[in-house]
């Protein structure tokens, strides 16, 4: 008989007025008991309604069913036949937008927990003592994937599984993509990221860094000189996006994308950092997506007093509600239906303030959500010695630029089918690279798809 309470069991959490000077993890995870109590709310549904709204199409009851019995090593069996990073998942999917929403729990109280499930069985399998991995056997061919980041961890996986010979590219000194350098520390630990891609180098993939396809190697040298038969596109969209509002130039003004590459991947935070990076004592944050919030708890930890500026109101953030709540809790401040017009510099030319103008909502725009219009002559300013840009990002030209036959988009993103299939035979692209920013578990599902129809090519072939 199913646990028919209306609340999910309640995660530990450190508390905020400690964790908005430390860099640890935030959610501290539900224990065994917890777990298993959490599970038994779960209705077992005979038509599965949550894993259609897995983009990865994990068996969700199937998985849940064993948490309940206790059987943990089983339900880690059933996940990742789907997902080739759990750990990760459970802790950065936006569940509640996703298997969530459709849990029929929820609509006579709280869904059940999927994401806290998952990510307890990820972190009790990685605490065991490590088994052998068994290496699937080859099957003789080449392939190669651009970019180590969740839609490339996720093809080479599950090509790996198939008897591929499987190398990932990635441009920087560590594997990871936005795992390692976009998410915090607080919020995906990167010995969870390291541990999801030794379990990939146990299948036989092999990862070379500092390896810029483009630069260093082209997609035509890979697949004419170097012998890989198919090749994967999952290079993201690190390329930031900025206003183009006076003052944008001054020292002190950052992107999220750097100012989150040199916490995360380079450790400016600490003490003895030999790249440190300056937070100074006001921070604004420009935007309102989880990237956003990430900079801002991370200029919080650094010391700053940090405002949140966003030109819709509250009701509008595409951040995830429960990043909002967090950043709230950690005395983070927002400034809604505001709009930054310029950034005044002191007499060093260092940023000091932030000039902006009062927003009032409109007609919804072409996304579908209410168009900020401004007020006129309602101006105000923020005293701001750091500035962080996160209004977006788009791909790379670079693959673009250098690789024959590749269509793209006007704005970038590489045009490629439901499939992953771009205009150049062979070559397959998914995640960041072709929609433009999204979440993990959809780059994720993107590497997948693509996987199976490079499968597919490489048989029919």
């Amino acid at each position: 008989m199913p646990d028919m309470s209306l609340k999910k069991n309640e995660m530990q959490v450190q508390q905020p007025d400690v964790r908005n000077k430390n860099f640890s993890e935030v959610a501290l995870g539900y224990t065994k008991e917890q777990a298993i109590s959490e599970a038994k709310r779960c209705l077992n549904c005979k038509h599965k309604p949550c894993t259609s709204g897995c983009p990865v199409q994990i068996d969700i009851p199937a998985f849940i069913a064993q948490v309940a019995e206790g059987n943990f090593a089983e339900a880690y069996k059933i996940i990742t036949k789907s997902s080739s990073l759990p750990a990760v998942c459970g802790r950065v999917c936006p569940q509640e937008n996703q298997c969530e929403s459709k849990c029929v729990r929820g609509i006579k109280g709280e869904p059940v927990a999927i994401g806290r499930l998952e990510r307890f069985v990820a972190d009790w399998h990685n605490a065991q003592p490590e088994a052998p991995a068994e290496k699937p056997a080859s099957n003789g061919h080449k392939a190669a994937v651009i970019g180590s980041g969740p839609s490339g961890l996720a093809c080479a996986g599950d090509l790996a599984k198939k008897g591929y010979d499987v190398t990932i590219f990635e441009a920087l000194h560590v594997a990871g993509g936005v795992l390692s350098y976009g998410i915090p520390e607080f919020r995906l630990p990167k010995s969870i990221v390291q541990k999801e891609i030794d379990g990939l180098k146990a299948l036989g993939v092999k990862i070379e860094t500092n390896t810029v396809v483009g630069k260093t190697i082209s997609i035509d040298e890979l697949m004419h000189d170097e012998g890989f038969e198919t090749v994967f596109i999952g290079t993201g969209a690190g390329l930031p996006r900025f206003m183009n509002i006076p003052g944008e130039n001054l020292n002190g003004v950052y992107s999220a994308n750097e100012f989150l590459t040199r916490i995360n991947l380079m450790k400016a935070y600490r003490e003895n950092s030999s790249t440190p990076i300056k937070a100074g004592t006001k921070a604004v944050i420009v935007g309102g997506g989880n990237v956003a919030m990430d900079a801002a708890r991370c200029a919080k930890r650094l010391g700053a007093d940090v405002h949140i500026v966003y030109r819709r109101t509250e009701n509008e953030l595409p951040a995830r509600a429960e990043e909002v709540e967090h950043a709230k809790e950690e005395g983070i401040l927002f400034n809604f239906l505001t709009n930054p017009i310029e950034i005044k510099s002191d007499e060093n030319g260092w940023a000091k303030s932030v000039v902006c103008q009062q927003m009032k909502l409109s007609e919804p725009d072409a996304s579908g959500r209410a168009k900020p219009v401004p007020i006129e002559g309602a101006f105000f300013e923020i005293e701001a010695d750091c500035v962080i840009m996160s209004i977006g990002t788009s791909p790379n030209p670079l693959i673009k630029s250098t690789t024959s036959g590749l269509d793209t988009q006007k704005w970038g993103g590489i045009i490629a089918d439901e499939n992953g299939l771009t205009s150049k035979n062979g070559v397959y692209a998914g995640g960041d690279a072709v929609t433009g920013a999204a979440t993990v578990i959809l780059a994720m599902g993107a590497g997948k798809k693509a996987a199976a129809a490079m499968d597919d090519y490489m048989k029919n072939k």
